[in-house]
């Protein structure tokens, strides 16, 4: 599965699909593995820690927000052990357009993000 094949945009699809849902659904995180497990329910052999997961969380923030103007739906993807996002989470959040209007440190950047989608998506 490589960006822009058919099987990548199907699994992307997906990807924003659940965490859309997610967000409606309180905002809770999950896991890596636990998007792993919903991607396979969904024919979607998409590992948790390897392969194209990374940048199909990335693909999905982009294409929900690619001016920076809406929050990062990925901050909704957390590692099991840490239960923060992973440091590509934090990347994506710091460069353009995303870094104008996200400032602090990890913690800050993550809180907002999730705070910012309980506004987007009408929960509390």
């Amino acid at each position: 599965m490589k960006r822009g094949d058919s099987d990548y945009e199907a699994a992307l699809q997906a990807v924003v699909e659940i965490l859309k849902d997610r967000a409606c659904s309180g905002c809770r995180p999950l896991t890596y593995g636990d998007l792993s497990a919903l991607l396979l329910a969904n024919h979607h052999a998409v590992p948790a820690h390897e392969g194209p997961m990374p940048f199909l969380l990335e693909d999905a923030s982009v294409q929900e927000s690619p001016d920076g103007d809406k929050p990062l739906i990925s901050a909704l993807v957390v590692l099991q052990d840490e239960l923060r996002p992973s440091t590509g989470f934090y990347r994506l959040a710091r460069r353009p357009p995303y870094a104008a209007t996200r400032q602090g440190d990890n913690e800050t950047i993550w809180i907002n993000e999730l705070e910012a989608l309980r506004r987007e998506y009408g929960t509390n």
